[in-house]
């Protein structure tokens, strides 16, 4: 219903969860054509071929385990946005991870673990699922592990890593998880808009250069 919407002023509708609909409209209206919409996807493939098969940008979460696991979902994406004959220039993938940037990467961890890990409890709890001791934090905050938390440049090299894996085209940090003081997430965005962001669009956008020279010849 929602893409429909999005394409059309006025809209008739005979769904399964909702009442019937005949030919009204919704307003206000977006100012662009379109509003931007993307589908969320946690890792399951029918919520990733739902995604490909209605043309939609998708972002895929990964906060826990070894990003590269979740390479099968990118590519099952991009077969099934193929499949269904959308333009594979048009297409969108986000990578979304929990991130927090500090001056060292001991001070990131040390600040960041009391509420994350406060979080994980509470949610380990509704979902039958223990919590987080530090020593599982530190290891989720290894190169090759979801949780992107350290230095300006290890974070960098965490979503360029990604990036090769990927392919993707926007990355997108969720920060402020549990008690994080304000004060802190600020700082935590200046170091990603004033140094994690330029060098990343330096490396993708020089990568990108490259591939494109590669297919031009």
């Amino acid at each position: 219903m929602l893409v429909q919407l999005n394409k059309n002023e006025r809209l008739s509708w005979r769904g399964k969860f909702t009442q019937i609909i005949n030919n009204l409209g919704v307003y206000p209206r977006p100012i662009q054509p379109e509003l931007p919409i993307w589908i969320g996807v946690g890792g399951t493939p029918e919520s990733v071929t739902r995604a490909a098969e209605y043309g939609l940008p998708m972002a895929l979460a990964i906060i826990g385990g070894d990003p590269a696991r979740f390479v099968t979902y990118a590519d099952l994406y991009r077969r099934a946005y193929r499949k269904s004959g959308h333009e594979m220039k048009s297409l969108q993938l986000s990578i979304n991870s929990h991130v927090y940037i500090d001056d060292t990467s001991q001070k990131a961890r040390d600040e960041f673990y009391p509420p994350y890990a406060s979080v994980m409890e509470h949610i380990g709890k509704e979902r039958g699922w223990s919590g987080m001791n530090r020593q599982q934090f530190d290891a989720s905050t290894s190169r090759h592990r979801a949780l992107l938390v350290g230095s300006a440049q290890e974070v960098t090299e965490k979503i360029l890593y990604e990036y090769e894996l990927f392919g993707n085209t926007r990355f997108m940090a969720q920060m402020s998880l549990g008690a994080m003081p304000h004060n802190k997430i600020l700082h935590a965005i200046e170091l990603l808009g004033n140094i994690v962001a330029p060098e990343v669009r330096k490396h993708t956008q020089a990568k990108e250069i490259v591939r494109a020279g590669i297919g031009e010849n």
